[in-house]
């Protein structure tokens, strides 16, 4: 595919390769790392309730999306363009399937999740700025309540997509700082939990019997029946409950769609793929440790102290929050609120950044609109820039976005396991190709990928219909436009 354009003038602007090794791990690590981390593991908690059934949930999810991240190297190296896995898909089977992926993904799972945390983003500066607050309504435009926390979240979109328009070096130097700060004070976080968040409550509580789980299932906000867990039904109760430690270890793929921009991206892309995911796993379980030593994992819905309410019932959901609250104090609230902050503002650069190559990529395979085919004075995809994030801007006002991602959680493993499987169909259909790299344990670890990711789906599909029928119809949408935008243009 052509990386470059040419303007009025015959002056051809092309992408220009400044994304070095450094600088990719800091998109893998600071796109995955946003807010879930401080909050799923009240969700998961309630699903699996053991502290061991809650780390093996982490420890699962972060062995998953390690397979999946060292079998993409190979497509990377293989396929070094811009659109990463968009580009995977259309070789492996047919521009219809990497049409589904595209659409899908700027309909709602890049720029849903753009929404999601630009709103997280509000949120947190709501407890430094209560101004901010989702309930301060601005504008009632025809029953349309826009408030604080929406016009904030707009508005961080808006300043990072701008600051992506100056040019790729802007858009990396954000990613770098904003990374390597969060990096650095959950590392802190991590080791101020375990050195002062030791609760002896909490560890005689959490480690004294780590398997003995159970299955809290809720009716109308209240507890309904709580079921304990034995064979089949732990299986069930840790597929359900991986959607949020999924979404929280979600987007490391996003590196693969800067490509294009990308220093030897035959090596920088699958080594990056593996530093960055291994980081965050690493991160990720070492938080949920220092959870359960603040913390009880069991706690009581009408609890009236943050000890009484646990990790499973913990304010809002604010795990973080709460943890930090029994090392640091008062204090704690305004810590977390500022490292959440950080956090998901580095995150929602590195999505805006890689998301707009997708669809730079899809123009110009005339599956987009064709001006977003293009790139500006400063080589990046600007109308693609800004394509998105109008419609991120939208689901902000909509408000639906999170529905929304649940919706997609099913269709998203579809994709990971459809590309994964498309290594196996490339090694037949191209086998001369030059392969730089080659998926580590090919192959029987991309197998493995393969099996858990449809095992995973298929629990969804039979636990948790409300969510993944709907992302289905989501992506199955997708078919009509792709044909009818074929017959549009035959005519």
């Amino acid at each position: 595919m052509n990386t470059s354009v040419t303007e009025p003038g015959n002056k051809t602007v092309e992408f220009r390769r400044e994304i070095g090794l450094f600088d990719a791990t800091m998109l893998v690590i600071g796109s995955m790392i946003g807010s879930g981390i401080f909050i799923v593991s009240a969700d998961i908690s309630r699903t699996v309730g053991s502290s061991g059934m809650l780390l093996l949930v982490w420890l699962i999810t972060g062995i998953v999306t390690l397979i999946g991240a060292l079998s993409y190297g190979e497509l990377a190296a293989m396929i070094p363009k811009a659109g990463g896995q968009y580009v995977y898909l259309r070789e492996a089977y047919n521009p219809l399937v990497g049409f589904l992926y595209g659409w899908t993904l700027f309909l709602i799972i890049q720029t849903g999740m753009i929404a999601a945390v630009g709103v997280a983003f509000a949120k947190f500066t709501a407890v430094l700025v209560p101004w901010f607050g989702t309930d301060n309504i601005l504008f009632d435009l025809y029953g349309l309540k826009i408030t604080a926390g929406q016009f904030l979240g707009i508005a961080s979109i808006a300043v990072l997509t701008y600051i992506n328009i100056r040019g790729l070096r802007e858009g990396k130097f954000v990613q770098d700082i904003f990374t390597v700060t969060k990096i650095a004070v959950l590392a802190g976080l991590i080791l101020l939990g375990i050195v002062l968040g030791s609760n002896a409550e909490a560890y005689a509580a959490n480690f004294s019997d780590m398997w003995n789980a159970e299955w809290i299932h809720f009716k109308n906000g209240e507890i309904d029946w709580i079921q304990p867990l034995s064979g089949i039904s732990i299986v069930a109760a840790v597929g359900v409950a991986m959607v949020g430690s999924l979404f929280s270890s979600d987007a490391w793929n996003n590196v693969t769609f800067t490509a294009g921009e990308t220093k030897n991206p035959q090596r920088t892309i699958p080594m990056s793929l593996f530093l960055g995911t291994l980081t965050v796993t690493i991160l990720y379980i070492f938080v949920n440790f220092s959870y359960l030593l603040a913390l009880p994992l069991e706690g009581n819905q009408g609890g009236n102290s943050t000890t009484a309410l646990g990790i499973q019932f913990a304010t809002e959901d604010r795990v973080g929050t709460a943890a930090a609250q029994m090392f640091l104090g008062d204090a704690a609230a305004i810590v977390m609120a500022v490292l959440i902050m950080i956090s998901t503002f580095g995150c929602n650069n590195g999505l805006i950044l890689s998301g707009a190559r997708v669809y730079y990529a899809m123009a110009k395979d005339k599956l987009f609109f064709s001006a977003v085919g293009t790139l500006n004075k400063n080589s990046v995809p600007a109308k693609a820039l800004i394509f998105q994030g109008i419609w991120a801007g939208v689901l902000c006002l909509s408000g639906t976005y999170s529905d929304l991602l649940d919706y997609v959680i099913f269709a998203v493993l579809i994709f990971y396991v459809l590309t994964v499987i498309g290594i196996f169909i490339l090694r037949k259909k191209q086998p001369d190709a030059e392969r730089p790299y080659r998926a580590f344990g090919y192959p029987v670890l991309p197998a493995v990928y393969i099996l858990a990711a449809s095992s995973i789906a298929l629990i969804l599909l039979i636990y948790k219909p409300q969510y993944t029928w709907p992302g289905l119809i989501i992506v199955l949408l997708g078919v009509p436009v792709y044909y009818f935008r074929q017959w549009s243009r035959k005519k």
